[in-house]
């Protein structure tokens, strides 16, 4: 993923930060608990292409770059 391009996406919901799962090919919002895919370097920034993160599921505020 480009990090300007990461830079200025925001989360669809909530417009906040989102974090860059590179392992697991995610984008992750904090605060609506949600990961939406990239695919072929593509984000898809829908909500029902979007997958809730389990309650016990960590966050790595940090990410994985």
């Amino acid at each position: 993923m480009d990090r300007k391009l990461l830079d200025i996406l925001v989360c669809p919901l909530c417009k906040g930060k989102l974090t860059y799962r590179k392992k697991a090919g995610e984008l992750i919002c904090a605060v609506d608990r949600m990961a939406f895919p990239i695919r072929d370097d593509i984000p898809v920034m829908l909500e029902e292409e979007a997958r809730k993160l389990a309650a016990d599921e960590e966050i790595n505020p940090e990410g994985d770059n």
